[in-house]
């Protein structure tokens, strides 16, 4: 059909507004002179129209991809009108054939659909992207290029669903979810209200009837997750959702897992098995090779694989002359931080950090910083011999001052050697002075120096001197060895007996245990030698981290010639791991559930991944605590937890984190005063997920007391704890279980099975925290809760190198010491008793008494209470004296070694003061003078040779006096 304008003289007119002097329509196509290229009907975005002007008669068409109409003039209206008629019926016979070629397509999209409005499985984001990926397809192929006037009313509603769907598909799945997970609920309430003793809580049923790509359960302590994944796996076979062998339960024990298939068993009837990672793994090997390769022997056996690690490590010192010295290195002093006295701001931090490093020499003693420990080892490493602070051959003290004791004395040659804190600055003018760090007294340091020098000119012994910016300049054992070479002669000791020296001391275990850590971070990550530097770098751990990968890396290599064959099961994850993801492995699973998912490692995560990615439909159940996270030390990632959209969600509307989240918060363990405490205190990490708490019953009063202990009474308080629950469980008429938690085995009591038995109205066990997990008990007590290396916090577990094998770092203070923490106060179900220490008082324990919120028991009294020591701003604490009364000690005893007395008064409280200058008051209302030359002393009246005068209560330490 060809169409012309006769008006030739509007031809420039027409051009203007977008008119062509001719149109021709063929094959649903209209081309027109003027036009760069045909435009097909769908194009078109109404019928052809037909306008009257003074002009003529104008046929137009409205195109979508044109900014104007296509108009052509004609001297015939009835022509254009018949022209017109011909173009609507091609362009509506276009549109209805276009959307009848994709009926199929369309039929089977809308009775999905259908389908979504009453579902019979739940609408997962697997299930449900596909159909949005069709309804994706057929708008922008077919539908938004439909028009409803080409194609009618009647079909246009058959598809405004699926555009209805296309455009809300979110809102669309949501409702669907909620029908099915409301439809499901109904169905199965008697499964759901007979599968255990009790009915399972309506949280524990919405977790099971969710079925989501990735469905993650919060189960906190005591909310009942076992019998959620072994009721999700009855759910499962008994609606027909899966066959027995398409779901996989896996656990980390396999007690664990017994247990799991047991009560599957027992409740559904069904044979499904539980199986740990390990055995999955070993079983997916065998199936792939047509044998399983031998495991190694330490492979099962904690206690034998340190033993390994350790003997790898004694040969290698002994034997590989470059690993050799980068052990000694490491033992000698870069296994600590390189801290001196100007990295801290106050003398606290200062005495903290000594006794959290334990800055112990080579020779055995612990010397007071970091630039004596490299001077006495050198001494050592060298054949230099010597005493650390012996008492000098003059006497020197008075009244006022000690003996004085030098910091280092050679033993053959006599000559001593003091090491001066002090560092150069250089004035405005250029003069250089001394200075000290920025909490010393400068002025009284540098009198010291000159006092010190006066003793040995007068008494005609020699003196050597160091300084701590000899080692700001790097230069620092190059300068002692200067100094000492004419008075001593230096015989170094072979490596093998620095060595052999490092093992007596029993420093090598604890380091062992790190390399343990580590190898098997290492290799269940996949990481490489790279990839560590890379990681140390990023997270500043400085010249410590180079010094240890100068040791890992032989050890490694000398660990891994020792496998041979065999593979130990990090080997056997990632083995198995590669065979699923290469396909050489076909996984017949369609669910896996993952019971304990907290502890999940990089390793077995890549397994779980691979399983999953081999069927479109498959679904990950995974039920977990990222609150109850304490095996980073064996390679769990809470991170796989904390992100477990972006590690496992499936995709869904450009979304490709799809998950779904259950919180179980009902706890049937602990009771309100102790559920809500232990949610309080480990959500102070703001990096844990927050889950509801709905506490088993609502204690009468406080349920947490601490106890403060010092070494002598702690067997005596123990007792007397045990004595007071067992006398209330004898007025009850009832048997309690009492659980003893330790940080550590060292922790337990000697002779338990004899405290038991002194208590027969107890059921007393101990354990560790970790060993503690899924154990709960009436009463719990904590014991040995105090600061240090090896206390609670413990102060070694965290280690910072471990970030070199994991994802991410923490960056929160003591956040696995925390939540190891929370595992042992949701142990109880009544109630919580901590033995801390005054002597050492944990930060913990510290955070426990400071914070109302934990509605401590009354029973935490004046011993606990806290002042701030004048001499260091560490803690003074009251120390009971044997014969009644107390007097008050500085934490750090033998740093400090600041002592009060208690108030004459009452003999057990301390006069603090307020103020700089106000009176020192004791809380039984006795005031005292302050002493005007010490921050917490007071003054007290004396007699002297001319009478009576104040002086202050800590004289001779303090030489502070007064008129009367």
């Amino acid at each position: 059909m060809h169409i012309s304008s006769n008006q030739f003289l509007f031809s420039i007119y027409d051009k203007w507004r977008g008119n062509v002097s001719s149109l021709l329509f063929d094959d649903f196509r209209i081309s027109a002179k003027g036009l760069s290229q045909s435009v097909s009907l769908a194009e078109m975005r109404s019928a052809p129209e037909i306008h009257e002007s003074w002009l003529g008669n104008e046929l137009s068409l409205s195109i979508a991809s044109l900014p104007l109409p296509l108009r052509v003039r004609g001297a015939n209206k009835v022509y254009l009108e018949r022209d017109a008629a011909k173009i609507e019926k091609a362009w509506r016979d276009f549109n209805i054939q276009q959307l009848e070629a994709h009926a199929d397509d369309i039929k089977s999209l809308l009775s999905a659909l259908t389908d979504l409005k009453s579902p019979t499985r739940y609408p997962s984001a697997c299930y449900v992207q596909p159909l949005l990926r069709k309804a994706e397809i057929l708008e922008k192929e077919i539908l938004s290029k439909l028009n409803v006037a080409a194609i009618g009313q009647d079909r246009l509603e058959t598809i405004s669903e699926i555009r209805s769907f296309f455009a809300t598909p979110a809102k669309v799945r949501n409702t669907a979810i909620l029908k099915f997970e409301t439809a499901q609920l109904a169905l199965w309430a008697d499964f759901f209200d007979t599968f255990e003793q009790n009915p399972l809580t309506p949280e524990q049923r919405l977790s099971i009837v969710a079925d989501e790509d990735a469905t993650l359960v919060l189960a906190g302590a005591g909310s009942g997750k076992t019998s959620v994944i072994t009721a999700k796996a009855g759910y499962l076979l008994k609606s027909g959702i899966r066959k027995p062998e398409e779901v996989l339960l896996l656990a980390f024990a396999r007690d664990a897992a017994a247990e799991m298939s047991d009560r599957i068993q027992e409740r559904c009837g069904e044979p499904v098995e539980a199986r740990t990672f390990h055995a999955l793994a070993y079983d997916i090997i065998g199936l792939v090779e047509g044998g399983k390769p031998a495991l190694a022997a330490h492979a099962t056996d904690d206690k034998a694989f340190l033993v390994l690690i350790r003997d790898i490590l004694i040969h290698i010192a002994k034997t590989v002359p470059e690993a050799s010295k980068a052990i000694i290195d490491w033992f000698k002093s870069a296994r600590l931080e390189e801290k001196s006295e100007w990295d801290f701001k106050q003398k606290h931090d200062f005495y903290t950090y000594l006794e959290k490093e334990d800055l112990r020499t080579l020779q055995g003693e612990k010397v007071k910083s970091f630039e004596e420990l490299m001077i006495a080892n050198w001494l050592y490493e060298n054949g230099v011999e010597y005493e650390y602070e012996p008492d000098y051959e003059f006497a020197t003290s008075d009244p006022t001052k000690k003996n004085y004791c030098p910091d280092f004395r050679l033993t053959e040659s006599g000559v001593y050697l003091e090491h001066f804190g002090v560092r150069k600055k250089r004035g405005r003018d250029g003069n250089v002075t001394l200075v000290t760090a920025p909490w010393v007294d400068q002025d009284e340091y540098l009198e010291g120096m000159a006092w010190k020098r006066q003793v040995h000119k007068d008494n005609d012994t020699v003196l050597l001197e160091t300084f701590s910016y000899d080692r700001v300049e790097d230069r620092l054992l190059e300068v002692l060895a200067q100094k000492i070479e004419p008075y001593e002669e230096l015989k170094p000791r072979a490596r093998e007996d620095l060595f052999d020296r490092v093992v007596e001391m029993n420093q090598i275990d604890s380091f062992v245990q790190l390399l343990a850590n580590f190898l098997r971070n290492f290799k269940s990550g996949g990481y490489r030698l790279a990839d560590c530097n890379v990681k140390a770098k990023k997270a500043k751990l400085g010249k410590r981290a180079s010094a240890f990968l100068a040791v890992f890396a032989p050890v490694f290599r000398a660990y891994e010639d020792s496998l041979d064959t065999r593979i130990d099961f990090e080997d056997m994850v990632l083995r198995a791991a590669k065979y699923v993801e290469t396909g050489r492995f076909k996984s017949p699973y369609k669910h896996v559930l993952v019971d304990e998912f907290q502890d999940i490692s990089r390793s077995r995560a890549r397994l779980v991944k691979a399983l999953l990615s081999q069927h479109h439909d498959a679904r990950l159940f995974a039920v977990g605590d990222d609150w109850q996270s304490i095996y980073r030390f064996a390679g769990s990632d809470i991170h796989l937890m904390r992100n477990f959209g972006q590690e496992f969600g499936g995709e869904f509307n450009g979304a490709n984190d799809v998950h779904r989240t259950v919180d179980l918060g009902r706890t049937f363990r602990s009771v309100d005063k102790i559920a809500f405490a232990a949610r309080y205190f480990v959500l102070q990490n703001p990096t844990q997920l927050a889950k509801t708490v709905i506490p088993a019953g609502i204690a009468d009063g406080p349920a947490i007391s601490i106890v403060s202990t010092f070494k002598h009474d702690e067997d005596v308080k123990l007792k007397a704890v045990l004595n007071d629950l067992n006398v209330k469980a004898k007025n009850a008429n009832k048997r309690s279980s009492v659980l003893l938690l330790g940080r550590y085995r060292h922790s337990a009591p000697e002779g338990l099975r004899r405290l038991s038995s002194s208590y027969p109205d107890l059921e007393i066990n101990f354990k560790t925290i970790h060993a503690s997990k899924g154990l709960e008990a009436d009463h719990v007590v904590l014991l040995q809760v105090f600061s240090g290396r090896i206390g609670f916090p413990s102060e070694i577990v965290d280690d910072p190198l471990l970030t070199m094998v994991s994802p991410e770092a923490e960056p929160f203070e003591h956040a696995e010491e925390r939540r190891v923490m929370y595992v042992a106060m949701t142990r109880a179900r009544k109630s919580l008793t901590i033995m801390g220490t005054s002597a050492r008082q944990s930060s913990f324990v510290k955070e426990l008494i400071d914070d109302d919120a934990y509605e401590l028991s009354s029973e935490v009294g004046r011993d606990a209470e806290v002042h701030t020591c004048g001499e260091c701003q560490g803690s003074l604490f009251s120390v009971p004296k044997k014969k009644g009364g107390a007097f008050f000690r500085c934490e750090h005893t033998e740093l400090c070694g600041n002592t009060l007395p208690a108030c004459a008064a009452c003999d057990t409280g301390l006069p603090a003061r307020k103020s700089d200058k106000g009176d020192a008051t004791c809380s039984c209302g006795e005031i005292y003078r302050p002493c005007p030359s010490c921050a917490d002393g007071w003054l007290v009246e004396r007699r002297g040779r001319y009478g009576k005068f104040m002086s202050c209560v800590k004289f001779p330490r303090c030489n502070g006096k007064a008129k009367v």
